[in-house]
C-alpha cells in the first residue's frame, strides 16, 4: 500500500481515504464540523423589533378606526391600487392619505396623530437603517385621484380614511416588505 493512504474495508468495496499531516487533519476537522449556512440569513434583531412595533402601532391604528369611525351606509371605494414597495413608498402613501383627512370629522384628531406616528417612525428607522438612496416612489393612482379632488373634502376624508384601513391590513399581511428600503 503507497504511504499516506489507508484503507478502509466495507461491505463490498474497499475505498482508499488519504491521510493528512496533524495540522491539516486539524484543519479538516475544524472545516468538517463547523454548523452548516443557513438557507436564508438570519433577520437581524433590529428588524425584528421593527417589524413588531409597526404591527402594534398599525392593529391599534386598526382598532381605533373601526371603533371611531364608520363609513356611511353604501360608500364605495375604488379597486385598491397602493402597493408596499419599501418603507420609502409605505411613509408616501401613509403621509398621503393623512394629509387628505379632514380635521373637521369627528374623532379624527388620534387617528391623524396615530398615522402620523406610524409614518415618522417608518421615516426615521428608513433614513438611519437604509443606506442607499432610492428614487422617489411615484404617487399611487388611487392616492393621486383623491389629491386631485381636494374640494370634496368630507368625502376624500372618508375615502382618503377607508384606504388607510385597506392599506394598514395590507401592511399587516405584508411585513416582510418593510425590510426594503
Amino acid at each position: 500500500m503507497a504511504k499516506g493512504l489507508y484503507t478502509i474495508p466495507t461491505y463490498s468495496k474497499l475505498y482508499t481515504i488519504p491521510t493528512y499531516s496533524k495540522r491539516s487533519h486539524l484543519d479538516a476537522q475544524s472545516a468538517g464540523t463547523a454548523a452548516p449556512a443557513p438557507a436564508t440569513a438570519p433577520v437581524p434583531a433590529e428588524v425584528v423589533k421593527m417589524k413588531s412595533k409597526v404591527k402594534w402601532i398599525a392593529e391599534q391604528l386598526l382598532v381605533r378606526l373601526n371603533r371611531d369611525f364608520q363609513a356611511p351606509l353604501g360608500f364605495q371605494v375604488s379597486p385598491r391600487a397602493d402597493d408596499l414597495d419599501g418603507t420609502s413608498s409605505i411613509v408616501m402613501v401613509l403621509e398621503g392619505y393623512n394629509s387628505l383627512i379632514s380635521d373637521d370629522l369627528d374623532n379624527v384628531s388620534q387617528i391623524k396623530h396615530d398615522i402620523s406616528s406610524l409614518s415618522g417612525f417608518l421615516d426615521q428607522w428608513r433614513q438611519e437603517h437604509c443606506t442607499g438612496q432610492r428614487p422617489k416612489p411615484s404617487v399611487p393612482g388611487p392616492l393621486q385621484e383623491l389629491q386631485s379632488k381636494k374640494e370634496f373634502i368630507h368625502t376624500v376624508s372618508i375615502e382618503a380614511l377607508m384606504r388607510v384601513k385597506e392599506f394598514l391590513n395590507l401592511l399587516l399581511k405584508n411585513l416582510d416588505n418593510l425590510k426594503t428600503c
